[in-house]
Order: C-alpha cells, then structure tokens, then sequence
C-alpha cells in the first residue's frame, strides 16, 4: 500500500482542526503532507519543495468572507511557479466566487467541510494534471534541444560569395518580422536550412519548428497530418492527434514541396491561414493558431498560376517576402569553403585523419557543374572521406560520370558505360528535366519516391 503512495501535498488554511484532520486523512495516501497556518510562509516553503498540490484557503481572519486573500496568494503562488497547481477551499459556494478563482488560474474550486473520497477525487485529478503540464514542460524542452542540435549542426550557412552575402542580408531583415516566406531554388540548395535560420533569428526561436514534406503526404492524409484529428475520425485514428499547425503554435512552420499540393488541397491551406484557424477531422471545433509561415518550392509557381495548376490567392498569402536561393553552379566561388568545411565534419564523424584537399582535387570539384547543388557535394565529400587512406583528398577519390563537368543533351554511347554510371546518367537528365521536382522524376523513372531517393544517396547525387 504504502509503495503505490507518492505526490506531494501543501495545505495552507487559519483553521488548526482543519489542517490536523486534512493531514491525517491524506498521509495514507501522500508520500508528504504538509500543513500551514500563515501564507506568508508560502514562498519559503515553495522554495524548499516541488510540490504536485497546493490547497489553499480563500479567507483567512482579515476577511473572512471575499476571498481577496486568496486570489491574492494565489497570484503570488503562480509568480513563484507558473506551473502550480492550485486547488483553492472555502466555506462559502459562491459560483461567481468559483468563476474568478478559475480564471485567476486555480485548478479546481473545492467548499468545506468537505467528502473525504470528492477531496482525494479532487486532488488525484489534480495531481494528474500536474503530471501532464511537467510532461509538456519537458518535451517543450526536449524539442527545443532537438531544434538546437539540428540548428547547430550547421549553425552558420556557408557562403562568402556577393549573392550568398545578399542572402543573408535578407534573412537578417526578414527574421525579425512575422511576415509569411516563400523560398525557391533548386533541390540540394539548402531551403530548409535558410527556413531554419529565419526561425532561429525571429522572436519565435524558443518555439518549435515544424518540418512538413508536402510532397511525400497523401491527399487523404492532408486533413488529418496537417489540421489534427479526433478518436475514430476514420479507421486509423486510435486516439486523438494535434495536427502540424497545432505542433507549431507559436512557432513557425516549414511546408517544403508547396507546389505538389493539388488544387483542392491549395484551397483547404489557403483557407486555415485566411482564418488562422484549424478543425481537427471529426471535430467541429475550432482552435486558433498563431504560426509563422515559410514555405518552399523548385517549382515555377508562378507559371504554374498561368496555368491554373497553382491558386494567385494562395500564391499572394504565402509570398509576402520571397528569397529565392541559388543554384550551386550560380556560387561556384563557395565551393572551396564549403568543401573544407564538410571534409572537417565527416574526418571528426568518422575518426578519419583527413585533413585536406589537394589543389588538383578542388580544381575538380570547382569543374562540375553539381546538378544536385550542394547536396551532391556534401555526399561526395562523405564518400571520399569514408573511403580514402590518405591525409589528402586527391581526384581519384572523387567519382563523377564521364562528361558531368559538361552538361550535354546529346544521346548517350551506353557502350561506355558500366549499368551504375548509365543509372546514375539517366537519373541526372530526368531531374534536369523536371528542374529537380523528386516526385515527377520518379514518376518517369517508374520508381517511387524512397527508391529514388536511395538511388540518389547511392550515386551522390
């Protein structure tokens, strides 16, 4: 019995009868029971203990009947520890009394004398409650180390060429508004990463980023993903679910791939920002989101406009700011920078004692024209450091297909090639193709997104 008590317990109340009949009532089934004539000793004692529980009389002999006091402690017990929780008792059941007390931030309102079992009832519930806000408390926390570490990884976006300082330049005016973004570029030129740093520089930094691929969501899944959905909604829903708008309350929110939306989804996106409201599936209840919006796309949305295959109101509610992030072979000065600064990361991650490039290497890498930005370097990189025994990076540690420093639609002599380099060439042209867009060049190429995706990571692409 004794092994299955546990909370602790703080009960502040003028009346000595009351606090001694309390306390012998509630040790069998606290761990601790503590109990307090003067509230004025309310903050030492908060400054000793955690407690899950506090009771608290609303009058004491100053006034016996208001309940001024009790707000009054109250108001200071929540300036202590915000996250307190306060079950406040009376002898007068006055529900406008109740009311005030609830909105002034206690848990549960309570008149004495009480019922021994509505007492544990109460404070059990309450107790749970307390339970629940540590366990958010932590996993805000958590997320928020999460957000670091991915942040930190690469806390600094590298780039020392005119167009990347213009980059910056922008994110720095930009971070500080809550304007909604828009960033366009290719796939590989880092527009999560630019995503990442508007957040890390806005006043929502404390808050949760939230990551959503658009294109890799089902349109019957689009509801449920990004608004939420209630129990038993639908055959899958086990239990209830916040959706991504509701994850990144007071945060911002990343939807990468926007272009992939059809248009029946652009039009249940477009009307959750108008009203800055979202409705869980099977729910006909409304919250409010406060979010910060940044979307991307390698897509042309705005020929996509012209042919009716993206909404103009949806394109204007998303665009207030557009950044648009350029190609790798558009920066092909950052190539040095950035490949000493990945050849650093991978020799530390991978204990290799690499330590340099040589010129005749960087001379290679600054030839190819990287169809896959700075994705495909970041792999090669990895590659070679995984598989070189040298301390130098030299060529021959660097595998390109034959010609890829020159792109060429010319045909392709399948002779000369091995089955992986003529894979790795028709997956380069089908991207080509379709300006990157993964879900299109998988479609042509008959695969799905993962196995192209696996292809890619297999060629560095």
């Amino acid at each position: 019995m004794n092994e299955q008590k546990h909370g602790k317990i703080l009960i502040v109340d003028d009346n000595e009868d009351l606090l001694k009949a309390a306390r012998m009532h509630l040790k069998r089934h606290f761990n601790q029971v503590d109990v307090e004539k003067n509230p004025e000793a309310i903050p030492a004692l908060m400054q000793h203990e955690d407690y899950d529980v506090i009771l608290l009389d609303m009058n004491f002999t100053k006034d016996v009947s208001s309940g001024s006091e009790g707000y009054y402690w109250l108001e200071k017990i929540l300036q202590i520890d915000p996250s307190a929780v306060v079950v406040l008792i009376t002898a007068y059941g006055d529900v406008q009394m109740a009311v005030k007390a609830i909105k002034a931030g206690a848990t549960d309102f309570v008149l004495k004398p009480w019922e021994n079992e509505k007492l544990l009832a109460t404070l059990y519930s309450s107790m749970r409650l307390r339970e629940t806000r540590d366990e958010v408390n932590r996993l805000k926390i958590k997320n928020q180390e999460i957000n670091q570490a991915v942040n930190s990884r690469y806390q600094e976006i590298i780039g020392q060429s005119t167009i990347m300082q213009r980059i910056f330049q922008t994110i720095d005016r930009v971070a500080q508004t809550d304007a909604n973004v828009l960033i366009l570029g290719e796939n590989g030129t880092g527009k999560e990463l630019i995503a990442r740093a508007i957040h890390r520089n806005s006043s929502r930094q404390k808050e949760s980023f939230v990551s959503v691929d658009l294109g890799s969501i089902t349109e019957t899944l689009f509801e449920s993903e990004l608004f939420g959905h209630k129990k038993g909604s639908f055959t899958d829903a086990k239990e209830d679910r916040p959706g991504r708008f509701e994850m990144a309350n007071n945060g911002t929110l990343f939807l990468d791939e926007i272009g992939n939306l059809s248009v029946t989804l652009q039009a249940k996106l477009l009307t959750v920002l108008q009203n800055r409201k979202v409705n869980r599936v099977g729910s006909n209840k409304d919250t409010s989101i406060d979010i910060r919006l940044i979307c991307a796309t390698n897509l042309p949305l705005y020929d996509m406009v012209k042919e009716n295959r993206f909404r103009q109101d949806l394109l204007y509610r998303i665009n207030t700011i557009e950044i648009e992030i350029p190609s790798l072979r558009d920066r092909m000065e950052d190539i040095p920078l950035l490949s000493n600064f990945f050849l650093k990361h991978y020799a530390e991650k991978y204990g290799k004692s690499v330590s340099k490039m040589s010129d005749a290497a960087m001379a290679r890498m600054t030839k190819h024209t990287w169809p896959g930005n700075i994705r495909e370097l970041q792999h090669a990189i990895e590659r070679a450091v995984i598989l070189s025994n040298s301390s130098v990076l030299q060529p021959e540690d660097f595998t390109f297909a034959p010609n890829a420093t020159k792109e060429s639609d010319q045909p392709m002599n399948l002779d000369q090639f091995n089955l992986d380099e003529v894979e790795k060439l028709l997956i380069r042209k089908v991207l080509k193709k379709y300006n990157g867009n993964i879900t299109q060049a998988a479609s042509e190429l008959g695969l799905t997104r993962s196995s192209l995706y696996r292809r890619l990571e297999k060629h560095g692409l």
